[in-house]
């Protein structure tokens, strides 16, 4: 029982030191708080529309007949791309691409309608910026479909004026009707589509670089010893009580921005709230354990930071979300397996948006809690590290 108190009394002295460091330095409580509540605005901010709107484009109309104008007017009004400028040569819109005033623009050349009229099969091009990837896919799409749709009329016009009816001018033109169902996200909406794992992602980060500062900081000012000494030599205590306002903290972040996705933004999700919220702070512990043990692998603040801060960066990019992992060789592959948010990723996308059963992603909770547990292998380590470990500038 006296055991027990001891431990428990230690616990709380070890606590209010914690808590003391937690409020007397604006580090943590901007990590902790401001930096995600702020990633959260402003990412949902900054994708309210789900897609980007009104993205500048222009016309080169060298043709400039009706027709090429209808055109262009029927392009206008695609709900991604806005005709800001006309211009009368490929050389000044290209300078125009160049300097960022517009996305792309479209060219009808000389004799397009004349061409069109005659059965000559003209050609007209459109050139895209594709050093922006959503803008230039988004401005090609509605340039390449208002060439459909041009092309379509004019043969339907053809097949009229020869004395076909309008069915079957509909049915040569278009022998098989395509349906298109977008699975998960039928609105195509980026933010959905982002939102929903650079969240996650974000904070993950932030919890990486926070654990590994605050163990590692110990060593750097000298503090170490004093620290474990405190904890009676229980490297658990230290630990736990060192990272416990941190969990609260940054597991009300978790909580939040799922309220925040589907309660408030109404984001889709089939399974229900509370299996997002476990994989969430399941997420959260998973972070917290990898961060101790790059500490404990690597005591040295400044590599413990820099590993943690790489980790968490291309996580972003070998989750899936931006890059399909089946795309990637298969040594990449194998390593998707080593990053937490990968297999937060797995569960949101087979969970949230398919609505499968949770016996479908059992693997991934299971490697999850597999994180949570990493840092046990470490603690010998991290203990020896604390006591004899000299931080050197």
């Amino acid at each position: 029982m006296r055991n027990r108190q001891s431990t428990n009394n230690r616990f709380r002295t070890l606590l209010h030191r914690e808590l003391r460091i937690l409020f007397s330095r604006p580090l943590y409580i901007f990590c902790c708080v401001i930096a995600p509540l702020g990633t959260f605005i402003l990412f949902a901010t900054l994708m309210n529309d789900g897609l980007p709107t009104e993205l500048p484009i222009a016309v080169v109309d060298a043709d400039n007949t009706s027709t090429t104008r209808k055109i262009a007017r029927n392009l206008d009004a695609m709900q991604q791309i806005d005709i800001i400028s006309r211009y009368a040569d490929i050389l000044r819109a290209t300078e125009a691409m160049r300097r960022g005033e517009i996305y792309a623009f479209y060219y009808f050349p000389q004799g397009t309608t004349a061409d069109l009229l005659a059965n000559r099969q003209p050609t007209i091009s459109f050139y895209m910026n594709y050093s922006y990837l959503v803008a230039g896919s988004l401005t090609y799409r509605d340039m390449y479909i208002t060439s459909l749709l041009a092309n379509a009329s004019v043969g339907r016009a053809t097949m009229l004026a020869k004395g076909a009816s309008l069915q079957q001018a509909t049915t040569f033109l278009q022998p098989i009707v395509i349906e298109t169902h977008a699975i998960g996200n039928p609105w195509l909406n980026y933010s959905i589509y982002l939102n929903n794992t650079l969240y996650p992602g974000v904070l993950s980060l932030l919890i990486f670089l926070l654990t590994t500062y605050s163990i590692t900081s110990e060593i750097k000012f000298g503090t170490a010893k004093q620290w474990i000494k405190e904890a009676d030599d229980n490297i658990v205590i230290a630990l736990v009580s060192k990272l416990l306002p941190q969990t609260i903290l940054f597991a009300l972040m978790a909580i939040f921005y799922n309220i925040f996705l589907y309660k408030f933004l109404h984001f889709p999700i089939h399974d229900g709230i509370y299996s997002m919220i476990i994989a969430s702070l399941l997420m959260v512990i998973a972070s917290q354990s990898f961060g101790i043990f790059l500490s404990g692998l690597l005591p040295s603040p400044r590599w413990a930071m820099s590993i943690a801060s790489l980790w968490g960066v291309v996580s972003f990019s070998i989750s899936g979300f931006s890059f399909p992992i089946e795309g990637m060789s298969g040594s990449i592959q194998a390593l998707t397996n080593l990053f937490p948010l990968r297999h937060y990723f797995m569960i949101y996308c087979n969970q949230a948006l398919l609505g499968y059963p949770i016996a479908e992603v059992l693997i991934h909770y299971a490697a999850l809690i597999t994180f949570c547990l990493l840092s046990i292998i470490v603690l010998p380590r991290l203990k020896r590290a604390l006591k004899s470990y000299s931080y050197i500038e």
